[in-house]
Formats: C-alpha cells, sequence, structure tokens
C-alpha cells in the first residue's frame, strides 16, 4: 500500500463542500478542511504509485472547486 497525504487548494469558500465531496471517494481515509496555505488536507491510499495517482488525477481532481493538489506521498525511514 502506497499512502499519502493530499494538500489542496479551493475556490474561496468551498473548502467545506471540496472535504465532504471528496470524502466519500473510494481510497480517501480522511479529508479535513483546514486554515493556512492549503485549504483541505487529504489522506488517501492506494494499491501502488500508479493507482494513487490515478485517484488524484481522475477522481479527487475532478471535484468542483478545486484550483491546484499538491500530493506528498508517505515514507517510513
Amino acid at each position: 500500500m502506497v499512502q499519502a497525504y493530499i494538500l489542496i487548494q479551493t475556490e474561496v469558500g468551498k473548502a467545506a463542500y471540496v472535504a465532504r465531496e471528496i470524502s466519500g471517494i473510494p481510497g480517501v481515509k480522511q479529508a479535513e478542511d483546514v486554515t493556512g496555505p492549503y485549504d483541505v488536507i487529504v489522506r488517501a491510499e492506494a494499491r501502488n504509485v500508479d493507482d494513487l495517482g490515478k485517484l488524484v488525477v481522475a477522481q479527487i481532481q475532478g471535484v468542483e472547486g478545486i484550483t491546484r493538489t499538491l500530493t506528498c506521498p508517505i515514507v517510513h525511514i
């Protein structure tokens, strides 16, 4: 399993909506609207890096109101 945090910027006033919509996507473990330079932080998991990329590009980025994402894979050093 590959796990990642996905940092999301949204249109003004869309953070709560985006977090609710994303929380229903399979592979998303948690989605929270936050304050700061990002509006939503998501924790997600997938079988491999390719599936993680598909999750982000095909599903998460398709949610209305998202302007930018940054995917941060979790590493265990």
